[in-house]
């Protein structure tokens, strides 16, 4: 048991922004992930949209204060940089 009231009240928000960080952490991981598999699968068109819903959901992860801004900034230049390469040598065919 705690000293003070504001001490459990404390607790009680820090566990509450626990749980929610945690629910945005997995959707982005996912999100993160699927964009990657379309990647790999080499479907230009698949791959734009799922990635542009991968930044669209890093952004708001990183507003969130759930991952670092470098950390969103990071993840996003990779996956850009991949679909811009599956891109380029798409159009080279």
């Amino acid at each position: 048991m705690s000293k003070s009231k504001s001490a459990d009240r404390t607790a009680r928000v820090q566990e509450k922004k626990r749980l929610y960080n945690r629910d945005v952490r997995s959707k982005t991981r996912t999100i993160l992930k699927n964009a990657r598999q379309s990647v790999a699968s080499g479907d230009v068109e698949q791959a734009q949209s799922s990635v542009a819903n991968a930044i669209v959901t890093l952004d708001r992860a990183g507003k969130k204060g759930v991952f670092h801004r470098n950390k969103v900034a990071r993840l996003k230049s990779r996956l850009t940089r991949h679909v811009n390469a599956l891109s380029s040598t798409s159009e080279e065919k």
